[in-house]
């Protein structure tokens, strides 16, 4: 009863296929995998808010084991620079005052199409634009991260010092098993490096807890690396096979009950974490992106640039002034409630 399936770089085909089931006939279009479909300057805005999302690539190369993007998605494939800067600029001109910077990885953006690592140089080019106060960045692989994007990030007042580590965890021989690229001491010194740089960075990472073989020595060796470098976000999931991967075919497959334990255990220790945190920030000045007003209340909600959209906390500000979604405003917090802040307007 399908009408239509396209494939996953056949985007571009969408009203095209809607005219043919108009017409009452089916349509099926599957281009290459790694083609690489020339993206619109205009786009609908689907986030409703005052940020957008700007895909800087396609793909993947990393192939880890418990994986299966590579497959739907292709290699990686940069979207040349004028692209997004003409897009972003459109993005800015429709009222987007925060940029989010995505792809399955932004730290290796350019090196496929310009021969090297060229993400610092897209974001220098994006502060440029008038309209843009936040650029924001997600998925940063640790072992992609150069100091050229480190100072970037420091020296660019737009740019959130706010980063996406997706480590998953921190065993070296569960790391090795996963397909990833680092060690427990890589990530040690990733992680110290960006905070001696930048220190007001606020870090942001996911693990996968019950991966095939993962042992309950392996498990504690992770709940200590999550103790000791107290992320200021963090997610946990626990491991799912995906049909034709490496992990899934692989022995030692953990009990769901199992990991479901250990995935309670890590947030329960990031609970604790995330709450001292929040009130670690009681006293402390923030600039806040307001999103709405509260119902029936002199308050309105927000977020500061330690808060990714949907994913990590908000700040709600008291105050008897007239706020507009979108405006960016100076807040002294006052409380913490989970992971949640309160604020009085300066």
């Amino acid at each position: 009863e399908v009408d239509a399936v396209l494939g996953t770089t056949s985007f571009g085909d969408i009203i095209k296929a809607l005219d043919k089931v108009f017409e009452g006939k089916r349509y099926l279009e599957f281009k290459d995998i790694n083609a690489l479909t020339e993206i619109s300057k205009k786009r609908v805005l689907t986030t409703g808010g005052y940020y957008g999302y700007l895909k800087i690539a396609e793909g993947c190369d990393k192939r880890c084991t418990y994986c299966i993007i590579p497959k739907l998605r292709g290699n990686y494939r940069s979207i040349p620079m004028e692209q997004l800067i003409s897009q972003a600029e459109y993005l800015a001109e429709q009222g987007v005052r925060e940029l989010i910077l995505v792809a399955q990885e932004t730290t290796v953006y350019g090196k496929d199409i310009y021969q090297e690592k060229c993400l610092h140089k897209l974001l220098k080019e994006l502060c440029k634009i008038p309209g843009i106060q936040w650029i924001r960045i997600l998925y940063c692989y640790p072992e992609e991260i150069y100091d050229e994007l480190i100072q970037t990030i420091k020296e660019e007042p737009k740019i959130c010092h706010y980063l996406d580590l997706p480590i998953q965890h921190a065993n070296d021989e569960i790391l090795k098993r996963m397909g990833r690229r680092t060690t427990k001491q890589e990530l040690i010194d990733i992680i110290s490096k960006l905070r001696r740089e930048i220190p007001d960075i606020a870090l942001r990472t996911t693990l996968i807890t019950g991966f095939p073989g993962e042992t309950k020595e392996q498990h504690e060796e992770l709940m200590e690396f999550v103790d000791e470098m107290e992320f200021d976000r963090l997610g946990v999931f626990t491991y799912s096979p995906e049909e034709d991967t490496a992990a899934a075919r692989m022995e030692g497959q953990i009990e769901e009950e199992v990991k479901e334990e250990r995935q309670a255990e890590l947030m329960e220790l990031q609970q604790e974490i995330a709450f001292d945190t929040a009130e670690n920030m009681v006293g402390k000045e923030v600039l806040v992106m307001i999103e709405g007003k509260v119902a029936d209340e002199n308050a309105y909600v927000g977020r500061t640039y330690r808060d990714a959209p949907n994913v990590d906390g908000l700040i709600f500000v008291n105050t008897e002034e007239e706020l507009m979604s979108g405006d960016f405003a100076k807040v002294k917090v006052s409380g913490a409630v989970d992971y949640d802040l309160i604020g009085g307007l300066i």
